[in-house]
């Protein structure tokens, strides 16, 4: 191996050990607490650390958009020495981010099992679906903290099969903590699936192609939803400019709610099941353009 090639592999391998998967997943959460605050906030006065998370969530952003900006230097200088389209791709391990079940100390584990917040959860998700759950006194705080990555694998599965109910009774199984966490789990992998979708990086001209393939299959499994909570999903996905996306108050179970179904419907459109989002299963294979573009590197955020 000459010494451009080993530069050119060091750099490819810093590149994909830049933490832009654990990035997203944080700012989705701090996102999904915002929507949270704000939504209480509707009957206080107190801002109740709304600005401060505000904070937070800009400052993820820029961090998100700079590592995104890195590797993509990091690609353009590897084209520029004739380097792209050498060695394998390295798997893309961005979209695990949120799949991976964190370790958890005992008194984590038991602080998470003594959520009282009463049955909003189960209220807004019969809203959402038009389901009511099948047990109204295990809906009050359903079953406990759970998984949120099998959650989404449960959510993803019912989606594929086009069932309602079952979408319905997944949701309404598990209690508001678990139920949000939808947003932060999903949100790299739902990049990674447009773009398996798309063939490329997904990009703000792609938005109507998303829209196109998803919107009809979200509002027949979630007839409550407002367009504009998909809408927003997928200018995040397409990494459309913050300054250029609405900003509409929701409530804070809908993105969570839509981002697991949208999860579901691009692996529908990919023909792939809920087991390939098991951090364990082997990557999917991308077609040579995916590959192609993956090497060139990831575009604005």
């Amino acid at each position: 191996m000459s010494l451009i090639q080993e530069l050119g592999a060091r750099l490819r391998a810093t590149s994909e050990e830049l933490p832009t998967g654990q990035v997203t997943v944080a700012l989705e959460k701090l996102r999904s607490a915002t929507e949270l605050l704000t939504w209480v906030r509707e009957t206080s006065q107190d801002p109740m650390g709304v600005p401060q998370l505000g904070n937070a969530t800009e400052h993820a952003e820029r961090a998100a958009a700079a590592l995104r900006l890195a590797q993509d230097s990091i690609a353009r200088y590897l084209a520029s020495i004739g380097l792209s389209g050498e060695g394998a791709a390295p798997p893309d391990r961005d979209w695990k981010a949120g799949l991976e079940k964190p370790e958890r100390r005992p008194e984590q584990q038991e602080q998470e099992q003594t959520e009282q917040l009463g049955p909003w959860w189960q209220t807004r998700v019969t809203q959402l679906t038009g389901e009511s759950p099948d047990n109204p006194e295990m809906s009050e705080k359903g079953s406990g903290a759970g998984d949120t990555a099998e959650l989404l694998r449960r959510v993803a599965g019912g989606v594929r099969a086009g069932d309602r109910a079952r979408l319905g009774r997944e949701l309404h199984a598990v209690n508001a903590s678990t139920g949000l966490g939808l947003s932060a789990v999903s949100s790299p992998l739902l990049h990674r699936l447009a773009g398996d979708l798309l063939g490329h990086e997904p990009r703000p001209d792609d938005v109507p192609k998303l829209r196109s393939a998803a919107e009809g299959r979200v509002k027949s499994l979630l007839p409550g939803t407002s367009p504009a909570v998909l809408e927003t999903l997928i200018d995040r996905i397409c990494r459309v400019p913050v300054a250029q996306q609405p900003k509409a108050p929701t409530h804070p179970a809908d993105s969570a709610v839509t981002a697991g179904v949208l999860t579901g419907v691009l692996l529908a459109r990919l023909g792939r099941d809920a087991a390939s989002l098991d951090p364990s299963a082997p990557d999917p294979v991308r077609r040579p353009e995916q590959t192609t573009t993956q090497n060139t590197g990831r575009r604005n955020g």
